[in-house]
């Protein structure tokens, strides 16, 4: 137990130290993630830049060209066979969640010891689900853009996303999941926050971040941060640290934020998106 408390503490401050300095150190396959949103993002960038970039991690390339020949996408069923191509049919903000899709998944199959390995798969799944259920719902309301809400669902998670990574570090932590659940639970928070401050995100989707004030109290969902909220309760993944710490609140949030709203209409409203949501997390999971 000792070495758990020791290496906990360690953790803790070099992540302190970290986010005190404004170098948090990104696991190896978050790299290409950034470097897509950043050439995603530059006007000087071309498509051949960002082709480029995407030609560099295999699995990228050929989950791009895949998504590029959904249904959802491709209604004409035209093949798209390369991935400048597959890059233009789906759009940037597609691409951008794409992109740290596959790195979330890498991180999750990176784990060498099998009890961490199953947590990192279960945030992945639930990571998502979040962001498909995020996008669906958005397309089914028309207040957000579909696809920033997927980037932005896919981002939920990300704090306890770099820390599960950066865990392998210090083994002793395994010896203890629901502490470790907790310790996850306790840096989740500033963590993601230096996390999207590296990813130089806009203030609209930044603000949806924001836990003071998680859910507006409006229906249908008015905003961003409203899907987001949503999006996480509808998903039907749990959160694998949830599930360690023994929280099962989905239902009671979900009563909770839609006091006072039919229950006919938010049925209504998963049941209309729950199709595209099936359909998104397809083309994020193939």
């Amino acid at each position: 137990m000792q070495d758990f408390e020791s290496q906990a503490r360690a953790f803790g401050e070099q992540i302190e130290a970290e986010i005190a300095e404004g170098h948090l150190s990104f696991p190896t396959s978050l790299d290409v993630s950034l470097r897509i949103k950043r050439l995603a993002d530059s006007p000087a960038s071309s498509l051949e830049e960002i082709a480029a970039a995407v030609k560099t991690e295999p699995v990228l390339s050929a989950k791009t060209v895949r998504m590029a020949n959904a249904v959802a996408l491709n209604p004409q069923a035209t093949p798209i066979t390369n991935v400048a191509d597959a890059v233009r049919r789906i759009g940037l903000s597609s691409l951008r969640c794409l992109a740290f899709a596959v790195a979330a998944e890498q991180l999750a199959q990176d784990h060498r010891s099998p009890k961490m390995r199953a947590i990192a798969s279960g945030l992945w799944m639930h990571s998502v689900d979040v962001a498909a259920w995020s996008s669906a719902l958005a397309r089914e309301l028309r207040v957000v853009n579909p696809d920033t809400a997927m980037f932005a669902g896919m981002l939920a998670d990300i704090g306890q996303f770099l820390l599960l990574a950066r865990a392998a570090e210090y083994p002793a932590l395994e010896d203890d999941l629901p502490r470790f659940a907790e310790f996850v639970t306790t840096w989740s928070q500033p963590v993601s926050e230096a996390v999207l401050d590296v990813f130089e995100l806009p203030e609209s989707i930044l603000d949806a971040f924001e836990c003071s004030n998680p859910y507006g109290g409006s229906w249908p969902p008015a905003n961003l941060a409203d899907i987001l909220f949503v999006a996480e309760l509808a998903a039907e993944t749990p959160n694998p640290f949830d599930k360690l710490l023994g929280l099962d609140h989905r239902a009671s949030l979900l009563d909770a934020a839609t006091h006072g709203i039919d229950q006919q209409d938010l049925d209504h409203l998963l049941e209309s998106t729950r199709e595209n949501r099936q359909l998104i997390l397809a083309a994020l999971c193939s």
